[in-house]
């Protein structure tokens, strides 16, 4: 049967669902084999990843040698290209302050309580980037536009003779004996 009301004859339903089935084990197929293809991707990436971090830490122990021997007298010290990336890897990874800033670093963050952490992201995040620095003193220049605004009409309306807390005492007065309850209002 079709969607628009006209029956088929039964060897053409049974032809068309042996058509879809065949085309739906296909794509069963070709899904698994891509799905297996995306893991071995991923596994290549993060073994060249991981073999990268390997280059990169033998390239700083190269330069750590280079240096060593350039400390003899009589070396020439001539630097090129490759010897200037890992000059600054190699100071830096040298450098106790920097390691045990970036250590204390982690330690004082490690220790915030979750709305710190939300406090401090949020702040790096804003401070990062242009826009959002724009768009959060736009924000906050709108906050004190609106609430001097609010205090200005509330401070109107308590000078002003007739205000709702006015209203409110008057009636006290008008429709209770007690006139002590409205005193509070004025």
């Amino acid at each position: 049967l079709s969607s628009s009301g006209a029956t088929f004859p039964e060897g053409q339903v049974d032809s068309l669902l042996s058509i879809i089935s065949s085309q739906r084990e296909r794509f069963r197929a070709r899904n698994q084999e891509l799905e297996g293809e995306n893991r071995m991707m991923q596994h290549t990436v993060q073994a060249l990843q991981s073999e990268l971090d390997n280059l990169r830490a033998d390239n700083i122990k190269l330069y750590e040698k280079i240096k060593f021997l350039q400390s003899y007298p009589g070396r020439g010290s001539s630097r090129d290209d490759t010897e200037l990336r890992y000059s600054s890897q190699y100071e830096e990874r040298l450098d106790p302050f920097s390691s045990f800033s970036r250590k204390e670093r982690q330690r004082k963050y490690l220790s915030l309580s979750p709305w710190d952490k939300a406090t401090l992201s949020m702040g790096r995040l804003i401070l990062s980037n242009k826009t959002a620095r724009t768009i959060a003193f736009f924000y906050t220049l709108l906050l004190h536009c609106l609430v001097f605004l609010v205090s200005v009409r509330g401070f109107r309306s308590k000078t002003q003779p007739r205000g709702a807390g006015h209203v409110y005492a008057d009636h006290v007065h008008k429709f209770h004996e007690n006139g002590d309850a409205g005193d509070m209002w004025q």
